[in-house]
């Protein structure tokens, strides 16, 4: 992967993890920004586009989960994961409900984390070259933007975080066919493991909200096996 593209935004209040990873990173030809706080990264990110943001959870002041939700509620467009020491299934939960697209524990093994990242990053960012045009389709009375990743019903748009862009495209252009959970993880997640799974199913909840003013749109669960967008 071509790394000096990404600009990755990483909060981490620990000083000696905050510049062991960002000068691991550099090393790795990203780039890096790094704020020990959250209300700096905040305020960076009205002037700087990011591609990834890393985010402590245990951070005095605003910690990562509320860093995490101002991210989703004013810059929709950012993934973001959480490194965390925390190991309890609710924390982990929690994190994917909010929105991350990954999680890690600590104490981080960097390696794994370039690796994570890329894989993340190839997966997530959706490039548009020369001669190509947004992918657009009509999902009952909505409209899908791919490339905006946005949402239209009627005169309203509903902006999606990636994560939401990608599924609903995954569904979509399956519509009226079974997608496995397996394939779905494998394909958007990297892994069908229990957390992603558990994380598929915030996600799709989500989606089912954001469609449910279409009473002929579902998404309808196959037990055991996975979804159908059915329209």
């Amino acid at each position: 992967m071509n790394n000096d593209k990404h600009n990755i935004l990483l909060v981490e209040d620990s000083t000696d993890l905050g510049y062991l990873l960002s000068e691991y990173l550099r090393m790795k030809n990203f780039k890096i920004s790094w704020f020990a706080d959250g209300e700096s990264a905040l305020k960076n990110l009205e002037t700087v586009k990011y591609d990834l943001a890393i985010l402590d959870i245990t951070m005095p002041g605003m910690d990562g989960f509320a860093l995490a939700e101002q991210i989703k509620e004013r810059f929709p467009e950012l993934p973001f994961l959480f490194l965390t020491a925390r190991s309890l299934k609710v924390d982990v939960l929690k994190g994917f409900y909010i929105g991350a697209v990954d999680y890690l524990k600590k104490p981080i093994d960097e390696e794994e984390l370039v690796i994570r990242i890329e894989n993340l990053l190839s997966r997530m960012v959706v490039r548009t070259t020369a001669g190509e045009k947004a992918t657009i389709f009509k999902i009952g009375r909505y409209t899908f933007n791919v490339i905006n990743q946005e949402l239209m019903f009627e005169n309203e748009a509903l902006h999606l975080t990636t994560k939401e862009s990608e599924l609903l495209h995954y569904l979509v252009v399956r519509k009226n066919k079974l997608c496995s959970h397996k394939d779905i993880l494998i394909k958007l997640w990297g892994a069908n493991d229990y957390f992603n799974k558990k994380s598929l199913n915030v996600f799709i909840t989500r989606l089912r909200k954001y469609l449910e003013m279409d009473d002929n749109l579902s998404i309808d669960n196959i037990h055991g096996q996975g979804f159908i967008l059915r329209q």
